[in-house]
């Protein structure tokens, strides 16, 4: 009788935890986990966050010190070095590239998520509530973000740089407000096709204020889309900073980034100092790969159709 009755404890616990194991998160997670690439880059991503967070910590020169015994001699002294400290090695002012590389690192990852963390407030803030409002209104705020599409996006931030001035808060802002419009196409699609469900209709009926139903109901069932697009769109903000510095129009010294590092070793190239370019080129390289590698295995996880 006692056998019988552990049987039938470990029977319903085997049971519970298959249960457990069907909610959706549960089996999206299990997904994502089994995605090697995906895993590779989040692996990838923790890796640049700490070198972003503790470098620091490892560098023997700050970003703005001068090395004069290799200043003016970068091609011959300034290579990367483990006795004088210079892990990087030195640009041709005598700065370590070290110390500027992880100053790059976290001011472009800053940018990227900074960014994408605003395009992705507003543009689901204002795709949902196009969707679930609908009417006149829907049709106004979407013709808006199609105006707003049809002109040119680089051009917007150029704009916006030279006119109200190239700091870094001005670089996150303009980077952040220009680039929710797509977000909020894809928020409105999917809002238009939960704001007749069931339990949008009962919270309607019981007398739920528009903006409650909106920020409770709405916006919490797409939170898997918008993490998915969110992944996808830190690499472009990181990729949009890149080039803006690389025009110079970016981040300003003594601040620096990886555009601003890239752009000053390609402009070195000639002299021999490869790793000026190499360094900062290969953990703008790293972080995109991984961002989009942790991108897709999120879509794939998050598929309806794998479930």
């Amino acid at each position: 009788m006692i056998e019988q009755e552990k049987m039938q404890r470990l029977a319903t616990r085997m049971v519970e935890q298959e249960v457990k194991g069907r909610s959706p998160w549960a089996d999206a997670r299990k997904r994502f986990l089994r995605n090697k690439a995906a895993m590779a880059g989040l692996v990838i991503l923790v890796l640049v966050a700490l070198f972003a967070l503790f470098g620091d910590m490892l560098a023997v020169w700050s970003n703005e010190e001068l090395d004069f015994s290799v200043m003016g001699q970068v091609a011959t002294m300034g290579a990367p070095s483990l006795e004088n400290g210079h892990y990087f090695g030195t640009d041709d002012l005598g700065r370590d590239l070290f110390s500027r590389t992880v100053q790059g690192t976290q001011i472009s990852l800053m940018v990227g998520i900074v960014g994408a963390g605003i395009a992705v407030i507003v543009g689901t803030l204002y795709g949902a509530t196009a969707g679930y409002v609908g009417g006149r209104t829907d049709q106004f705020m979407m013709r808006a973000v199609d105006i707003l599409m049809s002109v040119p996006y680089m051009f917007v931030l150029i704009l916006l740089l030279v006119m109200f001035g190239r700091s870094i808060a001005m670089l996150f802002l303009g980077i952040g407000l220009i680039s929710w419009l797509e977000m909020s196409r894809i928020v409105r699609g999917q809002t238009l096709s939960l704001k007749n469900r069931e339990f949008i209709e009962a919270a309607r009926a019981t007398g739920v204020s528009t903006w409650k139903i909106i920020i409770r109901h709405i916006v919490p069932n797409l939170l898997g889309v918008v993490a998915v697009y969110a992944t996808l769109l830190v690499p472009l903000m990181i990729l949009t900073e890149s080039f803006i510095s690389f025009l110079g129009l970016g981040v300003q010294e003594p601040l620096t980034s990886w555009g601003a590092l890239i752009s000053e070793g390609a402009g070195t190239m000639s002299y021999g100092t490869l790793w000026q370019l190499a360094f900062p080129l290969f953990f703008f390289v790293i972080t995109l790969f991984g961002f989009f590698f942790v991108g897709d295995g999120l879509r794939d996880a998050l598929d309806p159709k794998e479930r």
